[in-house]
This record gives C-alpha cells, structure tokens and sequence, in this order.
C-alpha cells in the first residue's frame, strides 16, 4: 500500500474513529445523592468499623474514595506507619485521634481537619477514652482501589 492510498484512507476513518469514541462506556463516578444508612459497612480485624460510602474515578481520572472509620480507644486502622501514591483528608465526628505525618503527631478533635499529602509516611489511632469517628477522603492513584 502506497502512501498516496493510505492518507486517502484519512478522512474515511475519521467518522469511524469518532463513532467508537461516542459508544466508549463512560466508567467514571456519576452525580449521586449517597444514604449514610444504607452505606455497606464491615469490621476490620484490628475492631475498627469502616462504613464505605463510594469508591471510583473522576471525570478528571483522579481516583476517589470515602469511608467513614469508627476507632475503638487505643485502636488503629494499620498496626504501622505506611504511605502510598494517593492523598489522605480525615475529617473528625466524635472522639480524639493523633495523625503522625512523618514522625511528628498532631492532636485531632471533634470538626478538626488532617491532610497528608502523597507518599508522605503517616499513622492514626484513637488516642482518646471514647470511640473516634472520622470520615477519610481519599484522592489520586489508587484510592479507588484500596480496601
């Protein structure tokens, strides 16, 4: 095949090549209303609550999730400090929680707001003598894919 024959080819494709874009599933999170009661919620093996509330990618191709974790006193989602490629925001509803981000801890209460950044080392636990009660706003790679 010729140059010549495969670029009057082009404009023939063109219609065809759109029309498969147009059919392309759109795989990311539509607009929703979510009902906190009818959320699926399991208990992890360290006793701590996780209601799941979505799980998903934008329209932009961030991933996304958001769950709700309710803490025993003393408890902690992971035994160890970790990091990963997506971004953490904990938003606190009931309790006290110490987020350590890179060694250094801060103290979280009732309406306070905590925020680590992408492969940033982090850890949580309840540090208070009641149960903690966050929601956590995970956004970028693999969020919508952790457990």
């Amino acid at each position: 095949m010729t140059r010549r024959e495969i670029c009057s080819m082009l404009p023939g494709l063109l219609p065809a090549a759109i029309g498969i874009r147009a059919f392309a599933q759109d795989n990311t999170l539509p607009s929703a209303t979510l009902s906190f009661a009818e959320a699926p919620m399991h208990v992890a093996n360290n006793n701590a609550q996780i209601r799941l509330m979505m799980r998903g990618k934008l329209a932009t191709g961030e991933g996304l999730e958001v769950h709700e974790t309710t803490l025993p006193p003393g408890g902690a989602p992971t035994a160890t400090t970790h990091h990963h490629a997506h971004s953490e925001m904990w938003l606190v509803r009931e309790g006290t929680i110490e987020l350590t981000v890179r060694g250094k801890s801060y103290r979280l209460e009732p309406g306070s707001v905590g925020f680590v950044r992408s492969n940033e080392e982090h850890g949580i636990r309840n540090v208070g003598v009641i149960a903690a009660t966050y929601f956590v706003v995970a956004v970028g790679p693999g969020a919508e894919l952790q457990e």
